[in-house]
């Protein structure tokens, strides 16, 4: 797995960086027996239409993903764990 993180607004010329990232890792690093390998963008802010029409064509294996620049709260993380087990039983 790649994984490439910008500080920044998405745009094609990211998809196409990580793109070009995964294919050198695909021909220059794996093994005969790896699985193709996936490359994950985590940007600051992100752009559904945008990214979807970056992606158009490209591998299936890669992903872009919106991050938080601040942690949330020690309360806001003690209340989403009190939640998500609560959900689970």
């Amino acid at each position: 797995m790649l994984i490439d993180l910008k500080i920044e607004r998405f745009s094609h010329e990211n998809i196409g960086q990580l793109n070009t990232y995964v294919s050198w890792y695909r021909k220059n690093m794996m093994q005969e027996e790896d699985n193709n390998p996936i490359g994950i963008l985590l940007c600051a802010k992100k752009d559904n239409a945008l990214i979807e029409y970056a992606l158009a064509g490209m591998d299936n294996n890669l992903f872009v993903l919106r991050y938080q620049l601040e942690l949330p709260s020690k309360e806001e993380m003690k209340r989403f764990l009190e939640e998500s087990i609560s959900n689970s039983e």
